[in-house]
């Protein structure tokens, strides 16, 4: 069996975030606090309304990466 059949129709795991690397990451756009979704894996910043998402337990900070929440 290859590598993609035991990935069909799985769903990826959650990884976890270390909560002492979430305690020190700030907004790349207002240096404010996130908010930690752990459902989405991605970290939430209100003020700029972006959502940025955490791969394989990697928070990705670019905001070319980030997702809109006015798109919601």
């Amino acid at each position: 069996m290859t590598e993609a059949n035991t990935q069909e129709g799985a769903a990826a795991p959650k990884m976890e975030v270390d909560p002492k690397l979430l305690e020190i990451l700030v907004c790349p756009v207002t240096k404010s606090v996130l908010r930690y979704d752990r459902e989405r894996q991605e970290l939430i910043s209100d003020k700029a309304r972006l959502a940025f998402p955490i791969r394989d337990g990697i928070p990705i900070m670019l905001t070319d990466e980030a997702r809109s929440l006015d798109d919601e």
